[in-house]
């Protein structure tokens, strides 16, 4: 978009109806009608991939321990996920989206954020482009999905799972403040159960509430990074940005331990050294990234992940790690045996800003470029890059 468009952004985002159950549901029709979860087998170590919803009127959920899904729904449908289907449908799923927008952006196999902006001219007002996508992916796939629209990727995320599921939720511009007020805080990214329990702990348990506390309480209350991103998501606020990282979504590094790790100081070291490497590789793409995550695998496979939005985009080494470990000691998987761990940065920025103006700023640059070349001549383990194998 030129600076001197005046034309509102259309941002929307496709989300699949318990895609992997769907799938299952469509392959053996039997199926239908039967609580399906897709996961680990009842008896053995893991955790429900996905379910439909006739599972989930027994409290099932992604994610939950294999165990205590079949405690609640014992006679349910138990079935192995298989990858490579799911992994076709999606291919069918994107290039159906390809078909109505020339920018879409796949986030996962069943999601995908796609640029509305300028199709009215093609296909009507938002609720017809919403429909359109709908009856092409139903027609394509046999399968339902949930769109939501709205002027920014936290709006329409949000808005997609409005209305679960094939449902279509369209929140014009003026209409993002009352649409958010009365949400549960947990409806906003990075807000999981840890941090929503603390704000119900506050006293604040919908979006409105939140919105009355000033920045400096939330930063005073939560830290910088979470305070500020709270502030900014009651109002809101977020890019509208789709498919223009051109490139990589993610940069991110594993370590996967010989043996299940639970000394929080090697995990600690690993981190760092993870860290020091995607921020390597994030100012050799000249890419700085708003969004860092952790995964964690614990013992039996069993992945969990984290992640936290930051006030501003960074490539730094210290600013990566720091979020990292304190995603992790928050996690509540410290002490435990970790079998991987790993970290990321995403969201890239599209104004390559970072702190641009300020002479800390530039000194900061110069070492970290100074420390870059010294990498790409000597390699890591001269600046302590890499954590010792044991």
């Amino acid at each position: 978009m030129t600076g001197t468009s005046t034309r509102p952004r259309l941002v929307m985002h496709v989300d699949m109806d318990a895609f992997f159950a769907a799938i299952e549901e469509l392959d053996d029709p039997s199926l239908r009608g039967e609580p399906v979860i897709v996961g680990a087998r009842p008896g053995k170590r893991g955790v429900v991939a996905t379910c439909n919803y006739e599972a989930r009127r027994f409290g099932l959920h992604s994610a939950m321990p294999i165990s205590e899904a079949s405690r609640r729904c014992p006679h349910g449908v138990y079935l192995r996920p298989r990858m490579k289907r799911y992994t076709a449908v999606s291919r069918e799923v994107m290039a159906a989206l390809g078909t109505i927008s020339p920018v879409v952006e796949p986030v996962s196999v069943d999601e995908a954020f796609v640029d509305a902006t300028g199709l009215e001219a093609l296909f009507g007002n938002p609720f017809a482009i919403g429909m359109r996508v709908k009856r092409t992916i139903l027609e394509r796939t046999g399968l339902t999905c949930s769109v939501g629209i709205g002027p920014n990727r936290l709006i329409a995320k949000i808005a997609s799972e409005h209305d679960k599921p094939d449902g279509l939720t369209i929140v014009p511009g003026d209409r993002v403040d009352a649409f958010l007020a009365n949400l549960a805080v947990s409806s906003l990214r990075g807000v999981g159960r840890v941090l929503a329990k603390k704000l119900a702990e506050a006293g604040v348990r919908t979006v409105a509430e939140l919105r009355r506390w000033p920045r400096e309480k939330l930063t005073r209350t939560f830290g910088a990074s979470t305070g500020a991103m709270l502030h900014r998501q009651t109002r809101g606020r977020a890019s509208d940005a789709v498919g223009r990282q051109g490139g990589r979504k993610s940069i991110s590094k594993e370590t996967t331990f010989n043996r299940d790790q639970s000394d929080e100081e090697r995990i600690r070291v690993t981190l760092k050294a993870q860290a020091a490497r995607v921020a390597l590789l994030a100012r050799r793409k000249g890419l700085q990234g708003r969004c860092v995550q952790i995964k964690i695998r614990l013992e039996r496979f069993e992945t969990h992940t984290r992640s936290r939005t930051l006030q501003e985009a960074t490539n730094a080494d210290d600013k990566i790690f720091a979020t990292g470990w304190e995603l992790f000691k928050a996690s509540g998987f410290a002490g435990k045996p970790i079998r991987l761990i790993g970290i990321g940065i995403s969201d890239w920025s599209s104004d390559n800003q970072l702190e641009l103006f300020s002479n800390d700023g530039k000194k900061k640059r110069d070492l970290l470029d100074a420390r870059d070349k010294i990498v790409e001549r000597f390699g890591a383990d001269v600046l302590g890059f890499r954590s010792k194998k044991k």
